[in-house]
């Protein structure tokens, strides 16, 4: 017997992103503003941030998750992707939400993040 915690089988982990949003592009590039400060790659290319949905009133929520859970800029790090993303030209309003659930793996890099760190 399932839960009702359980997802749908099918259903997608990560929600989809507003790629057709005039914003996207703009709050991606923000997103790519932001390091780690222990891996010398930003968090986009780095596959931390899952989720970029924009509304029609172009308030952004993000949803995003860090390497590890005791990442020492756990609590520091949602912050500044609020910052980068609330710069971008016609954002009202900036929400980020951090998720544990899926857990990032090295497969959620993009080559360039790959290639940057020397797995390609």
């Amino acid at each position: 017997m399932t839960q009702a915690t359980d997802p749908i089988e099918g259903t997608p982990l990560i929600a989809p992103s507003s790629t057709d949003h005039p914003l996207h592009e703009a709050s991606v590039e923000a997103c790519r503003s932001v390091y780690d400060p222990e891996i010398p790659v930003n968090i986009y290319d780095l596959g931390l941030i899952y989720t970029i949905e924009i509304s029609d009133e172009n308030d952004v929520s993000v949803i995003m998750t860090l390497t590890a859970p005791g990442c020492p800029v756990a609590g520091e790090m949602p912050g500044w992707v609020q910052e980068a993303i609330a710069g971008v030209a016609g954002v009202r309003n900036v929400e980020v939400e951090l998720v544990w659930s899926p857990p990032w793996g090295m497969e959620m890099m993009s080559d360039e993040a790959r290639l940057e760190l020397g797995f390609m």
